[in-house]
């Protein structure tokens, strides 16, 4: 039986379907000098405000999690698992984490397969001594297959400031998996899919791990406090951001809220389009390298920054930015009279101009994808990207954008030997046809047409509907009063940020508007990609506005999110879609009440829009 050694902690940074983010390191064990105190704060079994009849954390070890414990709800004639086992559990001085936190029990345990053949799901939990009463799951990143600060529960929310607390420091018992693999190199950062080779790991990669991985952590929690969470959260983004959706649709009794941030919510037609987007990259001269990157970019915010009311580096008024830029006809500097972006006669001239051949991989890139057999799931489509205006990774000595080359363009064009140099999308489109699809580690991935699926049609069908979690009745989650905070970045150059506009209008249309008022928020935030951004990178306590909501009614209004890379402290207001921040025409332009958030009409903005009419109507 494989287990889990905490001393060998793994610490990496994670590509979220890619949400990437940095992580130090989080496992010392502590000193001997220390560790008879931590001891003793714990010794009574349960920590500080346990009633005392509960386990220790040594305790804990060699515990297990009986079969008919873990469910999936898709099992009705036997399990889903043979069981769980803690394999290790350390009393942790939290202050050593990058995000400092308190005492707690650091649980590492693995759920085992039904299928002889799959992998374990490693699992990891936090229990601290100060406990709050309640319990937050941490979502993936990627094809996960890891268990780093940001999915064991150690870490914060992506969007969280320094000065935000973390979950754990919160109190909160955190927990999170690896969702029922080990991750390969040299496809580190959650783009190792050969674990789909086995149906059973398919499956809980596409959501069974979830549910195993609460009901496992649920039990513990119980066995160590004596009492089962009041109230249950989760959060995650990219990957993860699709696994809080999908757990809300598969299981919402189990959930009271949930911070979806970028979600990959539609699976396989996301896939798809990866590989379109990367099979126009790799057409003949159409890879842009860095310079011609920084070209676009800085031609697209000449042109489409002064649209929201203020050239402040940030492209708010991003339908005027799509409707309006065209690459072909545009200049460098976004004057009339300036040097034009593509080059004479739509030749390769080098890196003062872009090609034709470039152009049109750029717009292939903002374009929808549309299929010409609508999947199985009932998808027809994948939108486009907001191209104009993102940055497509532009190398940077700030720490903070470290990872934004590798979820942008990287540094390698799509090739017929996919290597981890290339594109983010493409090597995640690369694996997902050799195993998840195919399931032949040497099919040329390139080859497959996203669009015209062929003899795989089949296949692809059976995959989206175990991937695409586009179910849009949530009526269960919202009448038991759960409540959604979604929030993607316009710049987002790996997940469109059209996508989640989408299933939030299907929402809308499903539920209607006044139900889904009530119970979720979107909010689109300029600037700000996939995780990562050099222009503006958002953060806002989403954990505080998402407990305000659940637990004291207090709706998210008047939020403000502050950037901590473009120009550190800068604020926007979050408006929630379909508005967007526009400026006053005066006021410090670094001031979030110098805008106001208006309404998007065929590329131009209309009457201010207000918040809170005063009713949320039941549509």
């Amino acid at each position: 039986m494989k287990t889990i050694n905490n001393t060998q902690y793994t610490v990496v940074a994670m590509a979220c379907c890619a949400m990437l983010t940095a992580c130090g390191g989080g496992n010392e064990q502590a000193p001997q000098s220390k560790q008879v105190t931590l001891l003793s704060a714990v010794q009574s079994g349960g920590g500080a405000n346990s009633g005392g009849t509960a386990l220790t954390c040594e305790q804990l070890v060699g515990v297990t999690i009986p079969a008919n414990i873990i469910g999936v709800g898709l099992h009705p004639s036997g399990n889903s698992t043979t069981g769980a086992l803690v394999t290790s559990a350390v009393v942790t001085d939290g202050a050593t984490l990058p995000v400092p936190a308190g005492i707690f029990c650091k649980v590492f345990g693995n759920i085992k397969p039904l299928d002889p053949n799959a992998p374990v799901i490693n699992f990891a939990l936090n229990l601290p001594v100060n406990w709050n009463h309640k319990a937050m799951m941490f979502g993936g990143a990627g094809y996960n297959g890891d268990l780093s600060i940001f999915s064991s529960g150690l870490g914060n929310v992506l969007v969280a400031a320094t000065a935000h607390a973390s979950p754990l420091a919160r109190g909160y018992a955190t927990f999170g998996s690896d969702s029922g693999h080990t991750e390969k190199s040299p496809f580190i950062f959650g783009r190792d899919a050969s674990f789909a080779v086995n149906d059973e790991a398919l499956q809980n990669f596409a959501s069974d791990a979830l549910k195993k991985t609460r009901d496992s952590a649920v039990y513990l929690i119980n066995m160590y406090y004596g009492s089962a969470p009041q109230k249950t959260y989760f959060q995650g983004a990219s990957t993860g951001g699709r696994e809080g959706i999908a757990y809300v649709q598969r299981w919402p009794q189990d959930m009271d809220g949930v911070i979806s941030l970028l979600p990959a919510w539609n699976g396989a037609a996301f896939t798809l389009q990866l590989g379109r987007v990367s099979r126009a990259l790799g057409q003949p001269g159409a890879y842009l390298n860095v310079p011609k990157r920084k070209l676009l970019y800085d031609a697209s915010i000449a042109q489409c920054d002064a649209y929201d009311g203020v050239k402040d580096g940030v492209v708010s008024n991003i339908a005027a930015c799509n409707a309006k830029f065209n690459p072909s006809t545009a200049t460098v500097d976004g004057n009339s009279t300036g040097a034009p972006l593509r080059c004479a006669g739509g030749a390769e001239l080098g890196d003062s101009c872009l090609s034709d051949a470039q152009i049109t991989a750029m717009q292939v890139f903002a374009s929808p994808m549309l299929l010409s057999t609508p999947l199985a799931s009932g998808e027809t489509q994948y939108p486009g990207f907001n191209v104009w205006g993102t940055d497509l990774g532009v190398p940077s000595s700030n720490p903070d954008l470290a990872f934004a080359p590798i979820v942008g363009l990287n540094t390698a064009a799509p090739a017929d030997q996919v290597t981890p140099s290339m594109p983010y999308g493409t090597a995640f489109y690369d694996q997902w046809v050799k195993y998840f699809v195919t399931r032949d580690a040497n099919y040329p991935s390139l080859t497959l047409d996203p669009q015209n699926l062929g003899i795989w049609q089949t296949r692809v069908n059976q995959l989206s509907l175990l991937q695409d979690m586009n179910n849009t009745n949530l009526s269960a989650f919202f009448n038991k009063g759960g409540k959604i905070l979604l929030a993607h970045g316009s710049a987002d150059a790996l997940v469109a940020t059209k996508s989640t506009a989408d299933y939030f209008q299907r929402l809308e249309a499903t539920m209607g508007k006044g139900k889904v008022k009530k119970a979720v928020r979107y909010w689109e935030i300029p600037g700000y990609g996939h995780g990562v951004s050099p222009n503006f990178n958002a953060t806002f306590d989403s954990v505080t506005i998402l407990e305000n909501w659940v637990e004291q009614g207090v709706k998210p209004k008047n939020q403000v999110t502050v950037d901590k890379t473009g120009l550190p402290g800068r604020a926007r207001p979050l408006c929630d879609f379909p508005t967007w921040p526009k400026y006053r025409g005066q006021g410090d332009v670094n001031l979030a009440t110098s805008f106001k958030c208006v309404k998007p009409k065929d590329g131009h903005d209309h009457d201010d829009y207000d918040d809170d009419d005063g009713e949320e109507h039941d549509d």
